[in-house]
């Protein structure tokens, strides 16, 4: 039997008017109730209404102290999904089954006591909140999802000092920083699904868009100072596009500022939460600010909340140098007088051994108090000696008419060469094999151009320039001997404000042919 009843609770703040739907299925309509007064509706179900409701009025209970949170599909697992190279105990926190109290508390030996705030929430510069969403959270990092929550805490001091300076420099709430917490867990080499790289998870086009420069050689986004200078630029256009609102800010971070936009729209409303009671937004966007404002209540009291035995790790300090050329990192590593892993994690933007080719500019993190050292070493070593040119290798798929003769001819190394790099032998037959080659490069050091090597195999090269004032298409045309409608072609360049300074662009392709580069456009 379901029928319905209107009834007011008379509550400590006053009369509150709650319709009541007596049935399990139909109680998401108190999901946005503070957990006092729910749970008073939920006894007046219980009490004063016919037998009949007892049950549904049971499972509300029941609810209060689990809140509301369905199971997730296999999709949704992977939009949760943090990073491929990360260990599953060390990703964020993705939700993939239900608990109870009681199932929580066993699950961690019975002994947790679990800490839930009631109105004493910590000082912060972002709104805090707290109702059932975020208590979820509170439960699941302090239970099932501790041992990354503490993992993230020990990192956390390593980056939080640094980025706080940045967001602060860019007039921005320092606690932004759980933005990263969440993300990525403070890991500079985090790469998602759907390839957000990075502490801040920029997707590529996003990250260009905010001056992040990412080829072959570098990828900007790993860069703790410069990717957090992009994400306090990025959720500064954000918060002035949502009015002030950090929480629809922060769900436009990571669903997207139009998927944002287009719920206010569909629902009418710029509550967050009442967005987030609807189908349009994925589970992903919906958990993405409670997790927030879980994550940022604990980590700004993280001994409240169980969090007391964490290895902090010191925070991160350097001297940064301009390389005006190409640079081996074992030779930075020899005249620092540290380690290649110590440069290495200190420059974890660099995807290479080496300094970037075509970044006279580009600098480099050195240990505190290193700098003099390695500015006086680095003056005694000619360029020419600065660095040794080492072999990158990629995969190839072989055709069907690919032989080891064959592929051992493209890729320049003898048909012995090749079996011993994939432990086969001559007369092995590789067709629909994936085989490790080498990789042809050519670089490029005029008009600050490059050229982007990738797998002969694919036969793909790429040119580039970086537009300076006063550039145009025509002069760039005669400049590059191609002509106007390839370059807008290559670049997608739709109108003038696509050239503007700074923009790095295709001027030239290239393809394989018979093991030589040959243009792919010309003049005409």
């Amino acid at each position: 039997m379901t029928r319905s009843c209107k009834r007011p609770i008379h509550a400590v703040s006053g009369v509150i008017d709650i319709p009541l739907e007596l049935r399990y299925t139909d109680r998401p309509m108190l999901a946005n109730l503070t957990r006092k007064t729910a749970a008073l509706a939920a006894i007046v179900m219980f009490y004063a209404l016919p037998a009949t409701a007892a049950e549904p009025a049971q499972a509300l209970l029941n609810d209060l102290i689990r809140p509301n949170a369905p199971q997730l599909s296999a999709t949704d697992e992977q939009q949760l999904a943090l990073n491929e190279d990360l260990p599953e105990e060390d990703a964020p926190a993705t939700v993939t089954d239900l608990f109870t109290l009681e199932e929580l508390k066993s699950r961690s030996g019975g002994s947790t006591e679990l800490v839930l705030p009631d109105e004493d929430l910590p000082i912060a510069d972002i709104p805090l909140t707290l109702n059932s969403k975020v208590e979820f959270f509170l439960f699941y990092f302090q239970t099932k999802g501790k041992p990354s929550f503490s993992s993230w805490l020990s990192r956390s001091s390593r980056y939080i000092p640094m980025m706080k300076e940045i967001l602060k420099r860019q007039g921005m709430p320092e606690d932004l920083v759980y933005v990263a917490m969440i993300e990525s867990g403070f890991h500079m080499q985090a790469r998602s699904w759907a390839s957000a790289v990075g502490p801040w998870q920029f997707m590529s086009e996003t990250g260009r868009r905010y001056s992040l420069r990412i080829d072959q050689w570098v990828d900007e986004r790993k860069d703790p100072v410069k990717a957090t200078t992009a994400a306090a630029l990025y959720l500064k256009e954000l918060y002035g596009m949502f009015n002030g609102d950090w929480y629809l800010a922060a769900a436009g971070y990571n669903a997207g500022e139009n998927k944002i936009l287009r719920a206010i729209n569909m629902y009418n409303t710029s509550d967050f939460w009442e967005i987030s009671r609807g189908s349009y937004l994925k589970r992903e966007t919906k958990e993405y600010v409670p997790k927030l404002l879980a994550a940022a209540i604990i980590a700004k009291e993280p001994a409240r909340y169980g969090f007391t035995d964490i290895a902090y790790l010191p925070p991160i300090e350097f001297d940064t140098v301009s390389i005006p050329s190409r640079t081996d990192l074992e030779l930075v590593a020899r005249l620092t007088g540290t380690t290649y892993e110590t440069i290495r994690e200190l420059n974890p933007d660099l995807r290479h051994w080496c300094t970037p080719p075509n970044y006279p500019d580009y600098e480099l993190k050195l240990p505190k108090g290193s700098k003099q050292q390695f500015v006086t070493a680095l003056a005694k070593i000619p360029a020419d000696q600065r660095f040794t040119e080492k072999v990158l290798y990629t995969r190839y798929h072989a055709r069907k008419k690919d032989s080891v003769a064959s592929l051992a001819g493209r890729f320049g190394l003898s048909p012995d060469a090749l079996c011993e790099l994939n432990g086969i032998t001559k007369k092995s037959r590789i067709a629909g094999k994936t085989l490790v080659v080498p990789v042809k490069q050519t670089v490029d050091f005029n008009h600050e151009g490059r050229t982007a090597a990738r797998s002969a195999g694919k036969g793909d090269f790429a040119k580039y320039y970086t537009v300076k004032k006063g550039d145009t298409l025509a002069s760039l045309s005669r400049q590059f001997n191609v002509s106007t409608k390839l370059l807008s072609a290559w670049n997608n360049l739709k109108n003038r404000i696509a050239l503007k300074p700074g923009r790095r662009i295709i001027v030239a392709r290239f393809i394989e042919k018979n093991g030589e580069m040959v243009p792919a456009g010309g003049k005409g």
